[in-house]
């Protein structure tokens, strides 16, 4: 009788348990692309340049300045970092130059990011209206909801019942 009862609610337990949602697949990006989307180190003003500023006796500001105002942007190993240390370079502008590489770097891929949201967003807008379309494919705006609409009820007859004898048509009501 016990053995009964345990299977009894063994059965019951495992009808009741659901199988779990499924997981949301995440659209990984290839290093091809992110090599595309990333922006590519440019830098106008040499590293010497840099070297022979600091060298000069120029201030980090005015190093970091100069760099900003042309736009340069540096991808540096750290061997190199450590290299333009050990010449003399500040360690303001050596974390300048890391800090506007990693902000051009976010930047690209928060614009990719955004991007693909978009397209996303758009495609299911016109997924929602395909289904929308498909779901009120016998929709007539002149008819509306009630039996009418707009122009009234339908003229069925005088007598409007089901099957009268006395009227002109079916109609779906009685008087």
């Amino acid at each position: 009788m016990k053995n009964l009862l345990v299977i009894m609610s063994l059965m019951l337990i495992t009808a009741c348990a659901s199988t779990p949602a499924q997981q949301p697949q995440v659209k990984r990006i290839t290093p091809e692309e992110l090599a595309k989307i990333l922006p590519p180190a440019v830098a106008t003003i040499s590293l010497d340049e840099i070297v022979n500023d600091a060298k000069q006796g120029k201030t980090p500001d005015e190093i970091i300045t100069k760099i900003q105002t042309s736009n340069s942007r540096y991808e540096l190993t750290p061997a190199q970092t450590l290299d333009l240390s050990k010449q003399g370079v500040d360690t303001k502008v050596l974390d300048y130059i890391h800090q506007s590489n990693e902000l051009a770097k976010q930047n690209a891929m928060a614009d990719e990011i955004n991007t693909r949201e978009k397209e996303r967003a758009a495609a299911e807008k016109i997924l929602k209206r395909e289904r929308d379309l498909a779901r009120s494919r016998y929709y007539d705006p002149y008819w509306g909801s009630g039996f009418g609409g707009f122009y009234g009820h339908p003229f069925y007859g005088y007598n409007r019942g089901f099957g009268s004898r006395f009227g002109y048509g079916y109609g779906f009501g009685g008087w």
